[in-house]
């Protein structure tokens, strides 16, 4: 693992804060981009580990991390491999390989004490956060004060032939490179009334983001069903969805929150797939929320 630390004032210079970049290297040579942001004096809340979704990047946080920064809190976001500025490893992706990067995040990037973490994971990155905790319930149980899962579902993501293809074409790319077309190609990831910055930041991340990583990410949740697992993980959990998701159903996050023992399920009204560029203050107060709670 290498860092480098910087400290820079936020944007309403009410805060100053602390930046660490860092690259954690996993157990088959994937090398992932983390940054490790908090207040430049003592952070007085937990330490917040972001998981973005497929065809997203880091970026994706910067109105939710600049939030939890300004009520105290230290947070960590990374790209999922293959991601921003993150590379493939040997292994292939995978549902349970993306559990183990997670793993791998919390395990060399420093995220302090016992109890003292929560983990938010957005869609794929749900996926990653959940594949994690049914991999290790104890070790979740033991590092984790909670989970917030935003848009993300345990079962059903068998992706048709013909979505993988369209990921995984040039032609597609191609579109998504052309400003007003591929905001519109997306305009389905959104809810009733996006923010038309929210959409071009969207589009970016996505355009971005390699065909083969978008194919390959997409194959991977064929056959996935964490349903059993996860009713051994106890960590205490709130589960967001956009009442108007059309990537991935809103009663599928219901799901979620039922096989988890001790999770609050909310649909967000208006909103879409894209809840952390959506509904950054529903984001936090599910992570201040949790916060508040105990570590058992």
């Amino acid at each position: 693992m290498s860092s480098r630390t910087t400290a820079a004032p936020a944007a309403a210079a009410a805060v100053r804060v602390t930046t660490t970049e860092t690259t954690v290297r996993t157990d088959d040579g994937a090398e992932l981009a983390v940054t490790v942001l908090g207040p430049l004096t003592a952070p007085s809340g937990v330490t917040v580990v972001l998981s973005h979704g497929w065809a997203a990047r880091r970026r994706v946080w910067g109105t939710v991390a600049d939030r939890l920064i300004r009520v105290g809190h230290r947070v960590v976001l990374y790209d999922q491999r293959g991601h921003g500025a993150s590379g493939l490893g040997r292994e292939p992706i995978s549902i349970g390989r993306l559990g183990a990067d997670f793993a791998a995040v919390l395990n060399e990037a420093d995220v302090g004490k016992v109890g003292s973490t929560l983990a938010v994971g957005h869609s794929g990155g749900g996926f990653a956060v959940l594949a994690y905790a049914a991999a290790d319930p104890r070790d979740a149980a033991v590092r984790l004060r909670g989970l917030v899962l935003l848009g993300t579902a345990a079962h059903d993501q068998d992706t048709p032939d013909s979505e993988v293809r369209m990921m995984g074409s040039t032609l597609f790319s191609r579109a998504l490179s052309q400003p007003a077309l591929g905001r519109r190609l997306l305009r389905r990831t959104m809810g009733k009334r996006p923010d038309p910055a929210s959409m071009e930041v969207n589009r970016q991340m996505f355009a971005a983001t390699s065909p083969r990583v978008r194919a390959d990410c997409f194959l991977s949740s064929r056959g996935m069903d964490l349903r059993a697992e996860l009713a051994m993980v106890e960590v205490p959990a709130v589960v967001l969805t956009g009442d108007r998701d059309r990537v991935i159903l809103p009663d599928l996050g219901g799901t979620v929150a039922e096989a988890l023992p001790n999770a609050r399920f909310e649909r967000l009204p208006g909103t879409g797939h894209m809840l952390p560029l959506e509904a950054p203050d529903a984001v936090v107060l599910a992570v201040a929320e949790l916060a508040e709670r105990p570590h058992r």
